[in-house]
């Protein structure tokens, strides 16, 4: 279930003249986005990352032999990939793609209620979207909800709250 290299961001245009590019990043934020030294295109081509830092709600990147705006233009569009070696995620911290696609199973009847089709950032908790024949339900990703996040298995173990999976026909 686990990918290699995992969307980091897209580059959206340019920034100056000397090469350096524009990324909208779909991390956690543009600060995390510029700590890379290697980011990667989709089919694994490694891209040497020359400067980077935040810049508002983006992050300006200068890619090696990027080095005029024309070169930096002719980015735009393109899908940037970090990869998941690169870092060291906290204890019960995990990546947004790792989540979506995991079949979610009751903990005490052993049901399934569907796969996570999207995580949604809230604030206070992320709450995951789960899909099943077309129906889709809410559940808070809190303690007292997820018992636990197998990756490498794809299945997230639940104790639903109750009242969510209850469909009023």
């Amino acid at each position: 279930m686990k990918n290699q290299f995992l969307e980091a961001g897209k580059i959206v245009g340019t920034h100056g003249l000397k090469g350096e590019v524009r990324v909208d990043p779909w991390c956690d934020s543009a600060e995390f986005l510029a700590k890379f030294k290697r980011l990667y295109y989709k089919d694994g081509t490694e891209l040497k990352v020359i400067s980077s830092r935040p810049h508002k709600n983006i992050t300006i990147i200068h890619l090696e032999g990027v080095n005029d705006v024309n070169a930096a233009d002719g980015l735009r569009g393109r899908v940037l990939y970090i990869n998941r070696d690169d870092v060291k995620l906290p204890k019960g911290v995990y990546f947004v793609q790792d989540i979506i696609g995991m079949r979610t199973i009751d903990c005490d009847t052993g049901e399934e209620y569907g796969e996570v089709t999207d995580v949604m950032k809230t604030g206070a908790n992320d709450v995951y979207q789960i899909t099943k024949d077309g129906k889709e339900y809410l559940i808070p990703a809190i303690p007292d909800v997820i018992v636990e996040r197998n990756i490498e298995d794809g299945i997230l173990t639940i104790r639903p709250m109750k009242g969510i999976f209850d469909d009023e026909d």
